[in-house]
């Protein structure tokens, strides 16, 4: 090992240490999209139009809620997403159908 590498070694350590955190920290930017896709669905009329879809998204919400209070924020992170998608889906067919009320 060069003389620079055993001096910036636990430098490096550390920063490596400090990036793999952030990515398993808790996903409070997807939980953030999930909420707000689902009221925005809900706004454009979804629950008449697609409200298995928009109950489907609601369902992924919870667990990532409760994924997210066990610390399990991989779990959390994916059902977070799922619900999202799902909602933009509710959404779409609400926008499709006509029923969107934008309030």
């Amino acid at each position: 090992m060069g003389s620079w590498l055993r001096v910036q070694w636990p430098l490096l350590t550390l920063l490596v240490s400090a990036a793999l955190s952030a990515c398993a920290g808790a996903p409070v930017q997807e939980m953030s999209n999930a909420r707000q896709a689902i009221k925005a669905a809900r706004d454009a009329g979804a629950e008449q139009v697609a409200p298995d879809t928009l109950r489907e998204a609601q369902v992924l919400l919870e667990s990532a809620e409760a994924n997210l209070r066990r610390g399990a924020y991989k779990h959390a992170r994916r059902d977070a997403v799922a619900a999202r998608g799902k909602a933009s889906e509710a959404l779409d067919a609400a926008r499709a159908s006509g029923q969107d009320h934008v309030r």
